[in-house]
């Protein structure tokens, strides 16, 4: 059901940010406005960063070499969960007025991101060397090999999307500061503004200024500096395909982390537990207004039961209270714009067109569209050949194991999947055949603890992997040493 007016207006006065250039804030001579996508009403003017100033910060962190130890990093990242934690309602305010996110969500991401800095304090303390001893062949000698791993020479440039301004930005963040990197981030021009409260989070907890700036901007003015200066030794990106395409092109020669979003199943076998299924099919597709590259974006439920979980799904489906992002009973807010809900409408249209069955929602109204449910799709449809980044359920329906591994692998992402079965056989082969990078059993495609490898294969990555646990390991060098006893 949609509310039919605002129940809650934005915050006034609107917020004027500034850059974080290595803790100094910069106001900056142009700057843009972020506007909260239900109403369409302006909550916040924010600087266009110039190449120059990038080039600033990005000289800084170069230059700076920390001086942490790990209990230090320890002690500042758990206190930054802390500050975050006590500031956890105002801080899911902010996201869900830059974002269009219901509170229900926006309050769990603010849980999200204190999580993160957990792992992340306590990873900080791990010694993570190695010890080899030489004497091992008849070739060897009385000599022990030792490894250690220390921070990049040159500094991190990450740049994050708008789905969840907070945790994506966290997830990148509190590792380089736990390994004594210094980093600098590009959030989305949508969503800029959480990013901005967690620096001055980590200011206050602590971290010094160099370790981190933040800068907004237009990505067609800055992002080329972000991915080709001498002073990057490593780009991480989180962002659809084409754009993660482009950064591999461009940042020649630099690591680079790139997770480009998925278009993950939820394979629905004969013998699942059909309420399950529909449970999280429906929890996995509109969580977050559909827009996680994690979310349930196909349902490929066998013929046997397809009749039963689509009449479950769709009851699922109708409850889902969406509207006023601001009223703590909204079940799910806005996607991130008109123009992208507009994008999931006629995608809708189109499958409708070629012979999907339109069986819930499929209303629009600027920002908000309803959750919707189409049935006997097609997977040739470019609703479910691409991602469909919003809250839309596609229901495919396959005959057997064969067909449904073959409809899975089918797409050019392989990110993630969830498959809903009791039988250790059909498991296995899913474990073994599914071309993605985490099958999750019984549970939503996006199920993952922040420390846990996250990431995905074929145009849904590199390979490298995301979490906590990844990141420090992708955004440090491995020393090797010897000595002689």
């Amino acid at each position: 059901m949609v509310s039919p007016k605002p129940v809650n207006a934005p915050t006034a006065p609107i917020r004027h940010e500034a850059l974080r250039i290595a803790g100094r804030k910069v106001a900056g001579e142009r700057s843009f406005e972020v506007r909260y996508p239900y109403t369409g009403e302006v909550v916040a003017t924010v600087p266009l960063a110039t190449v120059e100033q990038v080039r600033e910060a990005l000289r800084i962190a170069k230059n700076y070499r920390s001086k942490l130890t790990r209990h230090d990093r320890y002690r500042i990242l758990m206190r930054a969960g802390e500050l975050i934690a006590a500031r956890r309602d105002e801080i899911a305010r902010l996201i869900t007025l830059e974002s269009g996110l219901c509170l229900k969500d926006t309050l769990y991401e603010v849980g999200r991101a204190s999580d993160v800095l957990l792992f992340a304090a306590n990873q900080a303390l791990v010694d993570d060397g190695q010890v080899f001893s030489c004497d091992l062949t008849p070739h060897g000698k009385s000599r022990k090999v030792y490894t250690l791993r220390e921070p990049l020479l040159g500094a991190i440039s990450a740049i994050t999307p708008f789905n969840h301004p907070l945790n994506q930005v966290i997830h990148k963040v509190a590792p380089a500061v736990a390994t004594n990197n210094r980093i600098i981030v590009k959030p989305s021009e949508k969503t800029p503004l959480a990013a901005y409260v967690l620096a001055d989070v980590l200011y206050e907890a602590g971290l010094p200024p160099e370790m981190l700036s933040v800068v907004t901007g237009d990505p067609k003015e800055i992002a080329d500096e972000l991915l080709t200066s001498p002073d990057v030794d490593l780009v991480t990106f989180t962002g659809g395909v084409a754009v993660g395409k482009h950064i591999a092109a461009r940042a020649v020669y630099k690591r680079q982390v790139l997770e480009l979003g998925g278009n993950d199943p939820l394979i629905v076998m004969e013998d699942a537990d059909v309420e399950e299924a529909a449970a999280l099919a429906a929890s996995g597709s509109y969580k977050n207004s559909g827009q996680r590259c994690t979310a349930v974006k196909r349902m490929l439920v066998h013929e046997r039961v397809a009749d039963r979980f689509v009449e479950r799904l769709v009851q699922k489906t109708k409850a889902v209270k969406y509207g006023d992002p601001l009223d703590p009973a909204t079940d799910m807010g806005t996607v991130i714009d008109e123009a992208a809900a507009r994008e999931f409408e006629a995608r809708v249209d189109e499958a409708i067109a070629q012979g999907a069955r339109l069986l819930a929602g499929h209303v629009l109204r600027g920002a908000l569209y309803a959750p919707t449910v189409i049935d006997r799709v097609s997977p040739e449809m470019r609703v479910v050949k691409t991602e469909t980044f919003g809250p839309v359920s596609p229901v495919i329906r396959f005959a057997d194991i064969d067909e449904a591994i073959r409809i899975a692998n089918s797409t050019a992402y392989g990110l993630s999947s969830a498959v809903c079965t009791n039988r250790l056989d059909y498991v296995t082969r899913f474990v073994q055949e599914l071309h993605v990078g985490t099958v999750n059993v019984r549970e939503v495609p996006g199920y993952r603890l922040e420390l846990t490898p996250f990431g995905g294969i074929k145009d849904s990555g590199l390979g490298y992997k995301e979490g906590v646990l990844e990141a420090m390991k992708s955004f440090t060098n491995t020393k090797t040493y010897s000595i002689p006893f």
